[in-house]
């Protein structure tokens, strides 16, 4: 199984001072904001991407 990606900024406060947590996969701490937070993956969108009508995303 791979690694998943860090990520790049704390939630909250916008730092990039962050660390693996200890409470296990997918738990970070910042150090800056002193705030602990857990990242998951929830699953895929079975709807797909659905493009407003009269709003032109270009």
């Amino acid at each position: 199984m791979s690694e998943r990606a860090a990520p790049f900024y704390c939630p909250y406060c916008g730092d990039e001072d962050l660390r693996p947590g200890e409470q296990g996969h997918g738990a970070w701490e910042c150090g800056a904001c002193n705030r602990a937070f857990k990242l998951s993956f929830l699953g895929l969108l079975t709807r797909g991407l659905v493009k407003e009508r009269g709003h032109d995303r270009t």
